[in-house]
């Protein structure tokens, strides 16, 4: 069996009179197959080039003929150009052409104009489908440099779906965002559209589809804990109006970061008017996937076999890491199962006492261990699991699994309405679910009861500064509501059961 490929310029009269006998041959002698390719004229050049390249040949003109070797595989056989081919045709299967000169200028016409009207269609329905837009703030910390590849390559959203990538880090200097850019742009990711960077809040978040913010904002040394909130609070409330103003009303806004990430979150949500409070979510899985990470050290298992441990509270201060859920599967004992059956981990632990003694002493110290050892900010854990909360956000949660989620409470296990309250949760059809149906005891109650009265006092501090920056604000309240951040330290408290 024979199979041709005629390429050719789409306005050349050369490739048209080929077509046509091609044409004819395959019409009338059953083994033979053609297969026709047509550029534009624009892109004729770089295309024959690239091919030749590829290939090994040498030819310069419109048309080329090759034909491939169908049943033994490997690259096809150069025929050659319009002379070439018709000497083939004439020497193998006795045909001729004496098509004029003037029908060749009129099919070369009609070729051109009907790859230009298919590339004109094949434009506006590109367009229609427009790449979704991705903001993340805080674009020079080291957790969106390790999330950047999982955002646009397709592994997030399907391999079809196009992005646009829009990092924003406020007052960072322009040249680093834009070499940052260039190196992105130089990586060649088939579905990214377009890159932009910007180191201003003007028109933050234009059109977002999903925001991840990053800030962080820590005190530093000899900065005073009312300091840092002020500076936290000013900008997240900038933050929040720009998303008020510039971003879709569906849009999808993730916060992580080491230091009260409710209070953050919360900001967000209470000055963006035009989203639903579902849509903003605080990031607690770094710190499940550290305290599984040390579950299974302990229980020489990998960590991905530790399922349903629930971190409850407030991200970044106060949490309650809750293993009464907690499930092993993998683990080497007398009672053995397939690789789905699983036991209770607090079954599994023989060491009573390196749960209530060790493992809140080694999660306090996981974290600067790591960091002290790498020497610099930490980015892969992080970057993991804001990838994790985005697929299951898009994609579900593993069936019948827990998942640790900062949320909106309404008031769920006698948690304080309108708070970010970290707890149980599953994705289901796009949507986080809180898992209400869980019991919880009197015990695991009064430690969420009093988180909750540490965060409605994050909460009050980050009113009292809203409410003291205003210009009608009453300067003997100021001086009474200071005493506020008395209250308030630094130190990160973990229950755990």
């Amino acid at each position: 069996m024979a199979k041709f490929v005629v390429a050719g310029r789409a306005n050349c009269p050369y490739y048209a009179k080929t077509e046509l006998v091609a044409d004819y041959l395959c019409k009338n002698l059953p083994d033979f197959q053609v297969h026709k390719i047509v550029q534009a004229p624009e892109d004729w050049q770089k295309w024959l080039q690239e091919l030749c390249k590829k290939n090994d040949w040498v030819h310069e003109n419109s048309p080329i003929i090759w034909r491939e070797l169908v049943d033994r595989g490997g690259k096809g056989l150069l025929l050659g150009g319009y002379n070439d081919f018709m000497e083939y045709a004439q020497g193998y299967y006795g045909f001729t052409s004496d098509t004029m000169t003037t029908l060749m200028l009129k099919i070369a016409r009609e070729n051109f104009m009907s790859n230009e009207n298919e590339r004109e269609e094949e434009t506006f329905y590109k367009n229609l489908m427009k790449p979704m837009p991705i903001w993340v703030s805080g674009a020079l910390s080291t957790a969106c440099v390790n999330l950047i590849p999982a955002l646009v390559t397709g592994e997030l959203f399907g391999k079809t779906n196009e992005v646009s990538l829009h990092l924003l880090h406020n007052d960072a200097p322009l040249d680093i965002l834009e070499g940052l850019q260039w190196e992105i742009e130089d990586m060649a990711f088939p579905l990214l559209r377009k890159v932009t960077v910007q180191n201003t809040l003007r028109k933050a978040f234009m059109d977002a589809e999903i925001i991840i913010v990053l800030d962080d904002y820590v005190p530093v040394k000899d900065q005073s804990i009312e300091d840092c909130y002020k500076e936290m609070v000013s900008f997240y409330q900038e933050l929040a109006i720009m998303i008020d103003t510039f971003a879709k009303s569906n849009t999808r806004v993730i916060v992580a970061g080491d230091y009260i990430v409710n209070l953050k979150t919360y900001l967000l949500m209470q000055h963006v008017y035009s989203i639903d409070h579902c849509n903003f979510v605080a990031v607690p899985t770094q710190l499940e996937g550290e305290v599984k990470a040390l579950l299974a050290q302990q229980l020489s298992v990998n960590a991905q076999d530790v399922k349903d441990v629930i971190i409850w509270g407030n991200i970044g201060r106060s949490v309650y890491i809750d293993l009464h859920k907690a499930r092993v599967s993998q683990f080497e004992s007398a009672i053995w199962g397939p690789p789905e059956f699983s036991r209770p981990v607090l079954e599994m632990l023989h060491d009573k006492s390196w749960i209530e003694e060790k493992l809140m002493e080694e999660v306090h110290s996981h974290r600067p261990k790591i960091q002290a050892a790498v020497k610099h900010e930490l980015g892969l854990s992080r970057a993991s699991a804001i990838h994790k909360i985005l697929h299951w956000w898009y994609f579900d949660s593993p069936l019948g699994e827990l998942v640790s989620l900062g949320v909106i409470s309404h008031g769920e296990f006698d948690i304080p309405r309108n708070i970010i309250f970290s707890m149980p949760v599953r994705f289901c059809g796009g949507k986080w679910v809180i898992q209400t149906q869980l019991e919880i005891s009197e015990e695991t109650k009064n430690k969420l009861k009093y988180i909750a009265q540490e965060l409605k006092l994050d909460v009050n501090c980050a009113i009292f500064i809203l409410i003291s920056n205003s210009p009608t604000c009453d300067p003997q309240w100021n001086r009474l509501e200071r005493a506020s951040f008395t209250e308030i330290t630094i130190v990160n408290c973990y229950f755990v059961h």
